[in-house]
C-alpha cells in the first residue's frame, strides 16, 4: 500500500486515467472523440490533457482537414509505461489486501 500512496498523482486522477486507458488501446484520438466517449466539456477535457502533455504523457497537435482544423491526442511511450506502472501499483495494492 505505501507504492500507492507514491503513485503517480497525474494518473491518479479517473478523468486522466479513463483518457490514458482509450488512449492505450486506440493510440491516438481527436479531441472530440475523447471528448464524445468522456462526456466531458471541451474546457474540462482541455484542461486534463494539458496536465498529461506536460507530464509528458501525450502528445497535442493541431491537424489540418479539408474542413477545419482538428486536436489530435496522441499517447507518447512515455505515458504508455506510466499507466502499465500505474495499472500494476494498482493490481499489486488489491492483492496485497485480498486475505491469503
Amino acid at each position: 500500500m505505501r507504492k500507492l500512496a507514491r503513485s503517480d498523482p497525474v494518473l491518479a486522477s479517473p478523468t486522466r486515467l479513463a483518457i490514458m486507458l482509450l488512449l492505450a488501446v486506440r493510440r491516438k484520438m481527436y479531441f472530440s472523440e475523447l471528448q464524445k466517449a468522456l462526456g466531458l466539456t471541451p474546457g474540462n477535457l482541455g484542461s486534463h490533457l494539458k496536465k498529461l502533455e506536460e507530464a509528458g504523457y501525450v502528445r497535442v497537435r493541431k491537424v489540418l482537414t479539408r474542413i477545419r482544423p482538428l486536436t489530435l491526442v496522441i499517447l507518447k511511450p512515455e505515458g504508455e509505461t506510466a499507466l502499465y506502472e500505474h495499472i500494476g501499483m494498482l493490481k499489486e495494492a488489491l492483492r496485497s489486501l485480498s486475505p491469503s
